[in-house]
């Protein structure tokens, strides 16, 4: 039987919009642990990592373009530790955020555990922005940056070392806004990546195809970062930076079904649900159902 730890971050601290922290709540109540354990899994919930309070003013992070870099980084070095505990364990981290800067904890938590791990990011966004790059200083738009060893030690260097993550052994799927600096970046790196435009013209189940066909040839594990604006907003409004044009529901479970039939996928996150932003806590029940499909739900 497959064991799987949950562990709820309930961080809000990476991005200015209130409401994501009580993302893994939500997930909670719209029946994940119950989702879970009818696929047969030993399922073991952690409850929440403890958040730090934004300092106020965070002086040193206004000043730096790092909005909480204190407490992020103090709940990222937290949850980087309890991940690694749950690997050495031998059960699967499934966390469930909380804004996208903890996937630095994450990452941190899981990669040392392989030698080239693989990550599919699948978003709306790259992530890929650094003090110097990013518009707003929103740490959730940093985490696969600093996941490859770009920009504050703070967060490079959580859980003791870096980079966590090769460019080569990430795909980025369902994008569609991108910085100018992001795209030199993902032209300078070499990172695989599916925009919208590649979806809809290859199709999902190409993408996949190539992407799992891309991973199994170069990775010893696979990390699935899923954020919900991935998804179009008509099917997950409650997101806090939603874009237009997105992946569809149908489409998002072909591709989780399709990773679990490949028995690809080693971690993963599901992060910025914000139930204050939700209609009848719609996007949690999308993001749980996306959960079932990748642990082997089948519609028949």
């Amino acid at each position: 039987m497959k064991k799987i730890s949950i562990i709820g971050v309930p961080m809000d601290l990476g991005q200015t919009r209130r409401g994501v922290d009580m993302g893994p709540s939500a997930m909670r109540y719209a029946g994940v642990v119950e989702r879970l354990e009818r696929l047969h899994y030993d399922i073991e919930d952690l409850g929440d990592i403890s958040i730090g309070r934004a300092e106020r003013p965070d002086d040193e992070g206004l000043r730096l373009n790092l909005r909480n870099l204190k407490a992020v980084a103090e709940a990222n070095e937290k949850l980087a530790t309890v991940v690694d505990d749950v690997i050495k364990r031998g059960r699967f981290p499934l966390v469930l955020g909380g804004d996208h800067s903890i996937a630095i904890g994450t990452l941190a938590g899981v990669a040392k555990h392989y030698k080239n791990l693989g990550v599919i990011w699948y978003d709306a966004h790259g992530d890929l922005n650094t003090a110097e790059t990013s518009p707003s200083g929103n740490i959730h738009g940093m985490p696969l940056a600093a996941s490859l060893g770009l920009g504050h030690p703070a967060l490079t260097h959580i859980g003791g070392y870096s980079p966590k993550v090769k460019p080569e052994n990430i795909v980025l799927i369902g994008v569609r806004s991108l910085d100018e600096d992001e795209k030199r970046l993902i032209r300078e790196k070499g990172i695989k990546i599916y925009t919208m435009h590649e979806v809809d013209r290859l199709g999902m189940t190409t993408v996949m195809e190539e992407t799992i066909a891309y991973l199994k040839g170069r990775t010893d594990g696979v990390h699935l970062s899923l954020d919900l604006d991935g998804l179009d907003p008509h099917d997950a409004p409650g997101v806090g930076t939603p874009v237009i044009g997105g992946l569809t529901y149908r489409e998002s479970h072909l591709a989780m079904e399709m990773l679990a039939e490949a028995q690809l996928i080693t971690s993963a996150e599901f992060v910025e649900v914000n139930p204050i932003l939700d209609e009848r806590n719609k996007t949690a029940s999308v993001a749980v159902g996306l959960m079932g499909s990748l642990f082997g739900e089948k519609l028949v």
